[in-house]
Order: C-alpha cells, then sequence, then structure tokens
C-alpha cells in the first residue's frame, strides 16, 4: 500500500475526509475508490459514497477478500445512516465472518456494533442488548469504545434505565475525547441532550408536568396506579394488564384516571372512546359492555363504579392514580418520532420499524406532509422524507419499547 494511502487512511480515522480527499481524489484505483466513498460519506454524500465503494469492491481482486469485506462494511454502515433498514443483513454477516477469519477484530467488531444499532432501530432490544454484552470494549481504540458506549447508553434509554445511560454516556465522553474526532463528540453531545430532555409528561388531578427520564424511571417504582399511555399499559406495584391491542378499553381507562378521584360522565366518556359527540342509546349501550369488559380486565389492579352521571375508578390498593403520557402526541406520533432523528427516512424503512404495512406508514406521512410536519425528496424508490429534529424533547422515548422487566 504506498504512502498517499496511507495516509488517506489516516484522515479518514481522524475523522479529517478533506484531507484524505487531498490525497486521493483524482485516483480510481479499488483502495482510493474505498477511501473517497468513506470520505464522502463522512461528508454526506452518501448517494456518491456508495457508488464508489461499490466500485471499489468490484475493483478488489478474488485474492483481496479483507478488502472487499471492508467495503461491504461501509456500504452497510452507510445504509444504517440513510435507514436503509432492508438492507441485507447476511451480507453484512459474511462479511464480518471473512474479516475475523483473517485476523480484522477491529472492522469485525465494527460491523458487530453496525448489527446492533440496526437492532435497536427496529425495536429489538433483547437480541441487542445480548449482542452488545459479548463484546469488551477494553481492547479497542477510543472511536469504537465511544461507539459501544453510545449504543449502550441508546439501549438503556430506551429501558428507562437512566442511572445506567448516564454511566455509560459519561464513559463515550472520555472515550471521544481521547479520540478527538468532531463527529463522534457532536454525536455524544447529542446524546446528552436527549437524557436532560423532558421524556414524557405526568399527569395527576387534573393537573400536568414535563418529566426527565430519571423521573420516568422512578415513577415505575411508585405506589401509584400508574396508567401508561406511551405503552398502553395500566400498572401497580403487583402487577400489570397491558390494553396495546385494545384501543377502546384504553382510552376508557386513561378518561377514568385522568378525571380521578373524580368521576366521568357518559357523554365524555362515549366521545373519548368512540369519537362520538353526543351519547345516544346504542352508545350508551356499548359503553356499559364495554365498561364491563374494562372492570373484568383490571379486577385485580382496580374497580370501575357507576355514578348518578357516568364512571369512576377505584384503585384496589393504591393511594394515587397517575397517567404517564408522551411529551407530544397526535395522530401519527410513532411516525414523527422515527423522523426527528434527523436522518431521512423511506416509507419501506419505518415500515420496518414501526411493524406495520408500508401503505399505512404512506398515508400518514402522506397526512403529515400537507400538515407541513414532514417533507419528501426523490422519487419512487429513492424517496426519502425527513423533518427538523423536535426542540426540547427526548424523542427516542416516544418511540415503542417493552416495559422494564417485561
Amino acid at each position: 500500500m504506498d504512502s498517499l494511502i496511507t495516509a488517506a487512511g489516516r484522515a479518514l480515522a481522524a475523522g479529517d475526509p478533506l484531507g484524505a480527499l487531498n490525497r486521493i481524489a483524482l485516483r480510481d484505483d479499488a483502495p482510493a475508490l474505498a477511501l473517497r466513498g468513506i470520505a464522502m460519506a463522512q461528508l454526506g454524500d452518501l448517494a456518491r459514497a456508495k457508488d464508489l465503494l461499490r466500485r471499489a469492491a468490484r475493483g478488489f481482486g478474488p485474492r483481496e477478500a479483507v478488502a472487499r469485506a471492508r467495503c461491504i462494511v461501509a456500504q452497510a454502515e452507510i445504509a444504517l445512516a440513510s435507514r436503509d433498514l432492508g438492507w441485507p443483513a447476511k451480507t453484512l454477516d459474511a462479511a464480518r465472518s471473512a474479516l475475523e477469519a483473517h485476523g480484522d477484530r477491529l472492522n469485525g467488531a465494527h460491523a458487530r456494533y453496525l448489527e446492533i444499532r440496526r437492532l435497536v432501530l427496529l425495536g429489538r432490544l433483547d437480541e441487542a442488548e445480548r449482542r452488545l454484552s459479548e463484546l469488551d470494549p477494553a481492547p479497542f481504540p477510543p472511536a469504537l469504545r465511544t461507539a459501544h458506549e453510545l449504543v449502550a447508553t441508546g439501549i438503556a434509554m430506551r429501558r428507562l434505565r437512566a442511572k445506567e445511560a448516564r454511566a455509560a454516556l459519561g464513559r463515550a465522553e472520555s472515550a471521544a475525547r481521547i479520540a478527538r474526532i468532531p463527529a463522534l463528540t457532536a454525536e455524544v453531545e447529542s446524546a446528552a441532550h436527549l437524557l436532560d430532555a423532558p421524556a414524557a409528561r405526568l399527569i395527576a388531578r387534573g393537573e400536568e408536568r414535563p418529566l426527565l427520564l430519571d423521573e420516568v424511571e422512578a415513577l415505575q417504582g411508585s405506589k401509584a396506579l400508574l396508567v401508561d399511555a406511551c405503552r398502553h399499559v395500566v400498572r401497580d406495584p403487583r402487577g400489570a394488564v397491558s390494553l396495546a391491542t385494545r384501543p377502546v378499553l384504553f382510552a376508557l381507562a386513561r378518561a377514568l384516571a385522568e378525571a380521578w378521584p373524580a368521576d366521568v360522565p357518559r357523554d365524555a366518556l362515549v366521545a373519548k372512546a368512540f369519537g362520538g359527540r353526543q351519547a345516544d342509546e346504542s352508545h350508551r349501550a356499548r359503553l356499559r359492555v364495554e365498561i364491563g369488559r374494562l372492570r373484568s380486565l383490571l379486577r385485580s389492579l382496580a374497580g370501575v363504579s357507576a355514578t348518578k352521571r357516568g364512571f369512576a375508578l377505584a384503585p384496589r390498593q393504591a393511594c394515587e392514580v397517575l397517567v404517564l403520557a408522551r411529551p407530544i402526541e397526535e395522530r401519527h406520533a410513532a411516525v414523527l418520532a422515527f423522523l426527528a432523528d434527523g436522518e431521512a427516512w423511506s416509507s419501506s424503512a419505518l415500515a420496518l420499524a414501526l411493524d406495520t404495512s408500508q401503505r399505512s406508514v404512506q398515508r400518514a406521512l402522506d397526512s403529515l406532509a400537507l400538515a407541513g410536519k414532514v417533507q419528501s425528496f426523490g422519487r419512487g424508490r429513492a424517496r426519502r422524507w425527513l423533518t427538523p429534529p423536535l426542540p426540547g424533547f427526548a424523542t427516542t422515548l416516544l418511540l415503542p419499547a417493552p416495559l422494564p422487566g417485561s
């Protein structure tokens, strides 16, 4: 490998893509194409980067398996950055195996971190956490240690483990200072901002206030009856009842919890659960049926008693009823939560991450676009959607994730 390629590689490792391009911008041999692709990716031109890396992978000969595998890993990283979650995971796994088989443990570890980050975006936290625990970051260089701790921070935040998230972020900050790569430092600062931003809202006795992640974590262990509107669960210290697949019943439970200790008029419950403006006899009959179902499901946690004008919630043992709500609530909040990371998403990637149909996502995006909340560029399969980050909110916590201990 010649001196210009070596110098360009060192510049890229230090986070200096312009310095790398100054050395190899006019070269078209496979090693130079690969480094040019990585440089363009660091500069944000992902389309050009993908093209250069594909050309580099084709340019390496049959005896250059390691170089070709490195190109594949770089393409996978670009796919992750451009939120192409449908990129073939088996291809990345094969490249990782080739790198590890040839003794390139650092790039092999980098490929593993890409796999884990993809799992986190898809909400597969158990598998992501298991794979992360198999990696020991101690022998890695500072940049890779930073990546490890940032992934750990992200998983801990999704799990609502504030103390664990802050500890991992502290380690990431220390490693980033040693690495002295501006992009890594900016990523650490962004994660720190999320940890210090409101993660949810607490509604109790008709009043509401924002909560930080630490307060949300503490709330999970409180002795109150908690109606969690982030995960559609009703719980107290003795157990939990999921209403994630029962939206009507959850709407009733939340309305009753927000009004506690007062009752809720029948007309108001009909409007909350069924969308009816005024309750007629059919609405009242349906309300009685749904209240009966809710009473049956919550019997171990709370009772639902009839009053002269409606219904009221009566906790079995808890002395307080609280509602945990998302910081921002609207019809397509989950789609906005993914787009709020500032990256450009395809509708197919959003469908994978949300575990829903692509057509449903497209309808949501069209609705948000009409409201001026998202914008798109490109056409057909190259179409991407994005929105500016929601200021002041820990948007990753809007995403669905299992409850602690579930």
